[in-house]
């Protein structure tokens, strides 16, 4: 069944057609306006309360149409709606540097905090690429960490003498950790102080400084001021993913995604533990408490998909993590090469969005049935009733458009013990 992805137009989205998510959505749904000065940050495909998708044929929310058949749709008796959310992101702003809780403490924080984190669940994540994408993740090398450290004299000053000198003694977990508490917990004046002593040193003298963190840092202080954020950047690994790559962002690591599109998927919650970046409120105790100092260098933070069905299934490669809430494969089809390919579909049912065509393209069930015609935009629904196997046909392709074929799929996780 094809669905209508909910739009969600927060203020850091890309604005206008300079969106792909107003893009896909358009694609998706032919009677949205794109406004030109407006963001269009997020598109929703799934059955979460706060943006439900809509099914086209009926007009009824996704979640709705769920809850009549749920062993049609998600094969179970007993469950009523999807452990998972797809969604496609269009940053033109960062969005805040934070931390999920696990699933226990989300039981937690949720009884003690129903205000603040509305909901018992965990909030792992998958972002794949979909544009060059630039994030925050993870901590740095703890020797890269107090490199940085060493270069800015203005951050020596806001950590002190004792910080410092534990640090320089053993640049260990430990040593980062009473850096960056020490760091979370500074005075405003002094975090006002050295913010405006290191962007003097950026503005007069660029060349001078590291890689890519002026640009960055400049660009932070322009759209959030003095906040604390501005100084994770010297602790935590600043990537830049190409099209194709992506990072799992498990329980208690700490990241932001600072610019560019992505696919991602997540687990049903909206349980955030905020650490800067962002004038909500940033619950240190909780954050300091939770956090995992657990480093690397920027190529340890990338997921790694797996090609589960090579001879059948070559150009499907498998995004796993280790949560039983969801999984994404991504379908690229070379068009000079495959125009016949099977898709699998679980019997908890799964979602499906053609991020990229070249041309027209047609799914069908293994009994011949005609599913849906794909196009760019299209967004599926792919209930347990479809069955097991479904058959992807290439119809047609533009003149001149060499481009594969790409589509997302989305499901519940049942691939981890294989």
């Amino acid at each position: 069944m094809e669905i209508v992805g909910a739009v969600q137009c927060y203020e850091w989205g890309k604005l206008g057609n300079g969106s792909l998510v107003a893009q896909l959505a358009r694609a998706n749904d032919t009677g949205l306006t794109v406004e030109p000065d407006k963001p269009y940050a997020e598109l929703w495909m799934g059955d979460h309360v706060n943006g439900p998708a809509t099914v086209k044929a009926s007009g009824q929310s996704l979640a709705k149409t769920i809850q009549a058949d749920p062993v049609g749709t998600i094969g179970s008796e007993t469950a009523a709606s999807l452990p998972f959310l797809l969604k496609v992101l269009s940053i033109r702003k960062a969005l805040s540097i934070q931390v999920h809780p696990d699933k226990p403490e989300a039981e937690k924080l949720h009884r003690q905090f129903p205000d603040v984190y509305k909901d018992p669940n965990h909030k792992p994540e998958l972002a794949i690429a979909l544009t060059d994408f630039q994030a925050l993740c993870g901590f740095r090398p703890y020797p890269e960490i107090l490199q940085l450290i060493e270069e800015w004299a203005p951050l020596q000053t806001l950590l002190g003498p004792e910080t410092l000198a534990r640090f320089r003694a053993n640049p260990d977990r430990q040593a980062v950790q009473c850096a960056y508490e020490q760091l979370m917990r500074s005075e405003p004046e002094a975090l006002n102080r050295c913010i405006d002593a290191i962007a003097e040193r950026m503005l007069s003298a660029p060349t001078n400084a590291t890689g890519e963190l002026p640009e960055l840092f400049l660009r932070l202080a322009t759209d959030f001021d003095h906040d604390v954020g501005l100084l994770s950047i010297f602790f935590l690994n600043v990537l830049r993913l190409k099209p194709g790559e992506a990072i799992y962002l498990a329980a208690n690591v700490p990241h932001a995604y600072l610019e560019g599109d992505c696919v991602e998927c997540m687990a049903c919650s909206d349980n955030v533990v905020r650490a800067g970046l962002t004038p909500k409120f940033k619950d240190v105790d909780t954050l300091l408490r939770l956090v995992s100092y657990e480093c690397g260098p920027p190529a340890a933070m990338l997921a790694r998909a797996r090609l589960l069905n090579e001879d059948t299934q070559p150009y499907t490669r498998t995004f796993v993590p280790p949560v039983p809430d969801f999984a994404v494969s991504e379908i690229r089809l070379p068009v000079n090469v495959a125009r016949q390919y099977t898709l699998d579909n679980p019997i908890t049912g799964s979602i499906l969005l053609v991020a990229g065509s070249p041309g027209q393209a047609t799914l069908t069930a293994a009994d011949g049935q005609p599913i849906a015609d794909l196009r760019l935009g299209t967004v599926l629904y792919l209930p347990s009733s479809a069955g097991r196997t479904l058959h992807l046909q290439l119809t047609g392709t533009d003149d001149g458009n060499n481009e594969p074929f790409l589509a997302f799929q989305a499901m519940a996780n049942d691939f981890a013990a294989k």
